[in-house]
């Protein structure tokens, strides 16, 4: 597949380059023009791709019992990336991977999140991560990417108790005791902000709690714990990163991070009051978590507002946190308009995390809005506001209607991967210290909330097939060529004729 895959897109570049198909010269790049040690992956998570949902001692996870629970479609099965793990690291190393970024399931190597490690569970991740490393693949490991063991949520309501901060701590020390040899990038937690928000102040995530009547919340306190959750992440992620610090960095010679959810705030008008409401929307969404990451502290705008509602930093957790975090996980999709609001009340009528902000924030959707610009700002805003951290792009991508027919005709993925990669070259260019790029994911999987109706994969996965078929789309190919050094000759045109030259390939 590899030779085939390897012709395929060296006839559709050198044809493009023949037609005089692509983008300006001035927008031509390639692998090269990145600097050197820059890392290009792809990646997945552990509740979307492995499926063995109860084989070989693993437990539910919140996300198990929340589907189920609403009659969700779920991971159960999924991408069955248990039992096909060989399979896939070999269509990595075909593409030309550098790096795979993956998440380890907490509730299948400790089936109940504390004491006993689940032997079949660990020999899965040492036999995965060894497969990647026999490829030549870096791993990049994700230790909670949204889904705690159910066991300690029943125990003592999971993050919304300090007790989790040591179990949370084993947890990593198992980690790094057992994979650490081979695994030098670890985040310890995914998408932090929107993690805590969905779970914890909307309830339209797992473990679903909330004070909004109608949504099914039957736990949960939006006005506080959204916060405290927000708080005990910080605190659980500065324990786990001492503990790498004190126990295996200067064996194993690895680095530790947190990720970000980051969405581009734009004023909805030139006014100073959306330019104000902007910059306090950076404020809670980012500043949230990097601050007290960077600096100490919450933002002074979130003291101010949420007052005795937010959780204090003792001087000791203040100093364990600043400076605790390696590196950024950056993780975009979305760009959005914001608006002040002077009274913004809460639906369920308590103060919440959304009428705290004071301003309304029009998302615009990520099917039809490509703004390449907007992955730039943010990188460009974290650089100027935060003292220009090292950051990783963990998750970049465009999501699709899941459509046999039409999955592997996906253009518009490649033109969106395209300007997107092309705008982190600019950042690069541009002072940003930001030093890897995944794109998300690298094949359909079960997508959280959403099930299997749209995908965001390089490679289709045919989930009415028992043997979960994978196969290449148009963007598995082009992405191929960029790692393998071709230049992006591509343009809308290029794109078109790079659809022709796959069709009849085929």
């Amino acid at each position: 597949m590899e030779d085939v895959l390897t012709l395929i897109t060296m006839i559709v570049l050198l044809l493009l380059a023949f037609h005089g198909f692509g983008k300006c010269s001035s927008d031509l790049y390639s692998r090269s023009d990145f600097p050197e040690g820059f890392v290009f992956g792809a990646g997945i998570s552990a509740y979307q791709w492995e499926g063995a949902v109860d084989e070989d001692g693993r437990k539910p996870s919140v996300w198990d019992t929340f589907l189920h629970s609403r009659k969700m479609d779920n991971g159960d099965i999924a991408c069955d990336g248990y039992h096909k793990y060989k399979e896939d690291v070999q269509l990595m190393a075909e593409t030309g991977l550098h790096a795979f970024r993956f998440s380890i399931s907490w509730s299948r190597l400790i089936s109940n999140g504390r004491c006993s490690i689940n032997p079949k569970g660990l020999q899965f991740y040492k036999n995965f991560i060894q497969e990647l490393v026999k490829h030549g693949i870096e791993p990049h490991v994700t230790l909670h990417h949204y889904d705690h063991p159910q066991y300690l949520e029943v125990d003592y309501g999971g993050w919304t108790n300090r007790k989790i901060i040591k179990d949370f701590t084993a947890y990593a020390d198992v980690c790094f005791r057992e994979f650490g040899n081979h695994v030098k990038f670890w985040t310890t937690i995914n998408e932090a902000n929107i993690f805590t928000i969905g779970g914890y102040n909307d309830g339209n995530s797992p473990p679903g709690r909330c004070s909004f009547p109608g949504r099914n919340c039957t736990l949960g306190n939006s006005s506080t714990e959204t916060y405290i959750v927000g708080h005990n992440l910080l605190l659980a992620h500065a324990s786990v990163s001492r503990l790498y610090k004190q126990k295996y960095k200067d064996i194993q010679g690895g680095s530790v991070g947190f990720s970000l959810f980051a969405m581009n705030f734009t004023p909805s008008t030139n006014s100073k009051d959306d330019e104000i409401a902007t910059k306090r929307a950076n404020d809670f969404y980012l500043g949230w978590m990097l601050e007290p990451l960077i600096y100490g502290d919450y933002p002074d705008v979130m003291k101010r507002t949420i007052g005795s509602r937010l959780p204090v930093f003792s001087k000791e957790e203040s100093e364990q946190v600043k400076g605790s975090s390696d590196f950024i996980g950056v993780i975009h999709y979305l760009t959005a308009l914001v608006t002040n609001i002077d009274i913004n009340p809460s639906l369920s009528g308590i103060p919440d995390f959304n009428s705290d902000m004071g301003e309304s924030i029009n998302i615009l959707s990520m099917r039809s809005v490509v703004s390449p610009w907007a992955i730039e700002g943010i990188l460009e805003y974290i650089k100027q506001s935060y003292g220009n951290p090292p950051v990783y792009i963990l998750e970049n991508g465009k999501t699709m209607n899941q459509d046999l027919e039409l999955q592997q005709k996906d253009t518009p993925r490649i033109e969106y991967l395209d300007a997107y990669i092309g705008a982190v070259l600019k950042a690069v260019r541009n002072g940003s210290d930001t030093r890897g790029y995944f794109v998300w994911s690298f094949m359909d999987l079960y997508e959280l909330l959403n099930g299997y109706k749209s995908s965001f994969g390089l490679y289709s996965v045919n989930f009415s097939d028992p043997h979960r078929k994978r196969s290449p789309k148009l963007s598995a190919h082009w992405y191929s060529g960029f790692l393998k050094g071709k230049p992006t000759f591509l343009g809308s045109q290029g794109i078109t004729q790079l659809h022709s030259n796959f069709s009849s390939s085929r």
